[in-house]
């Protein structure tokens, strides 16, 4: 009897033996280390034919890579202003546009007025143009194509701002310096003064020669060129985009236009040379001129230029699309709700100092004590050296 116990003891034994060898023999066919097998096991098994389920989610991997597209490009948001299609002109010499915005001007037809009857004059100097806006406003208005040097956000002359808050200031700079003229979470424009500074003086005449406008991962650069002796119908505006020089037409539209990322950008004529708008689609447009000291204005202002420089420079006012409430910049800061200027009133030259808070390497960099705009810096050289 004991006999018999002990027989069917040894012969559970032997079986539970030879289940775990079956057990650890499919555990290495399932996840071996062979050349086939990626599976997690470094078990006993024929590696060879593995066939487990890591060399299933490898697979699956590799198939769900192909089957990945690039993403699509997003295309530039349109200005709800400008997103019309333009209808037939009339008889009249009248231009009209069907508005496209989704908004309450959706499907109106705006007709310009007899008094600016084109949007786009020839004699932009003294004509006004027509300004179609399918915002909600949906009028057709007589506007002038040019820089208004009175007017708030401008820049001109030696140079005086006029800030969003309609008030009048000088700001020196210096020759030679690059300043943060506006510096906010999606864009900064930074100035390139010119400049020279007379016997006697203790500080320089300056002007702005070029502006750099820069956003996403674009560069749009206006400039003034050197010129000896000024001339009104010779072109002495450079236009650069990333690095590029972009040549405006004269004919047709007379603009130039690309998408930047998911912003339209377009620089256009407004007189036949020297004079260009400029804008970038939810940011902000500019109108620009170039324009030289005279002989005149340089013996009333005593500047004592030399005579094989024209000292062409730009003079440009801007109107900003979405500021935030932290904006800042030399012109920037004028727009914050908060602001209070701090330039002496009722003076001829109110001042406003700052320069150590706004000054940056470059006419390309986007540091400064006081700028909010990220982005590295790019390596372009200045079109104009003085």
């Amino acid at each position: 009897m004991a006999g018999g116990k002990w027989s069917i003891l040894v012969a559970l034994f032997i079986l539970l033996i030879s289940m775990e060898a079956a057990i650890a023999q499919g555990q290495g066919n399932g996840n071996g280390n062979g050349n086939n097998g990626n599976g997690k096991g470094n078990g006993n098994g024929n590696g060879n034919n593995g066939n487990g389920k890591g060399n299933d989610k490898e697979e699956g991997k590799e198939k769900g890579k192909e089957k990945e597209k690039a993403p699509k490009k997003k295309k530039a948001p349109k200005e709800e202003s400008s997103n019309y299609q333009q209808l037939q002109t009339l008889p009249s010499g009248q231009e009209r546009a069907f508005c496209k915005a989704n908004n309450t001007c959706h499907f109106a037809t705006l007709v310009c007025p007899a008094e600016c009857k084109t949007r786009k004059p020839k004699k932009n100097k003294k004509d006004k143009g027509c300004f179609i806006d399918c915002s909600s406003k949906c009028e057709a208005t007589c506007k002038f194509r040019r820089a208004n040097c009175d007017g708030y956000g401008s820049l001109c002359y030696d140079p005086r701002f006029v800030g969003g808050d309609g008030v009048m200031f000088y700001f020196h700079g210096a020759k030679g310096g690059n300043f943060a003229i506006v510096s906010d979470d999606e864009f900064q424009i930074n100035a390139h003064f010119i400049g020279t500074r007379p016997q006697g003086r203790t500080r320089d005449y300056t002007w702005v020669q070029a502006l750099s406008l820069m956003f996403d991962t674009h560069t749009l650069v206006i400039a003034a060129n050197r010129v000896t002796q000024w001339n009104d119908n010779v072109d002495s505006l450079t236009v650069k985009w990333d690095g590029e020089s972009v040549i405006i037409p004269t004919d047709d539209d007379a603009e130039w236009k690309t998408n930047g990322d998911e912003r339209e950008v377009v620089v256009e004529r407004t007189d036949d040379a020297n004079s260009v708008r400029v804008t970038v689609s939810g940011l902000l447009e500019m109108d620009i001129r170039v324009r030289p000291i005279g002989e005149k204005e340089n013996k009333a202002h005593n500047y004592q230029l030399p005579s094989d420089d024209a000292f062409a420079h730009l003079e440009t006012q801007f109107k900003f699309k979405n500021p935030t409430d932290s904006i800042e910049g030399v012109l920037g800061q004028t727009y914050r709700p908060s602001y209070v200027s701090p330039v002496k009133r009722g003076v001829a030259m109110p001042m406003m100092g700052g320069e150590d808070k706004y000054q940056t390497p470059s006419l390309f960099s986007t540091t400064c004590k006081l700028c909010r705009f990220q982005r590295p810096s790019t390596s372009q050289g200045l079109i104009a050296q003085y």
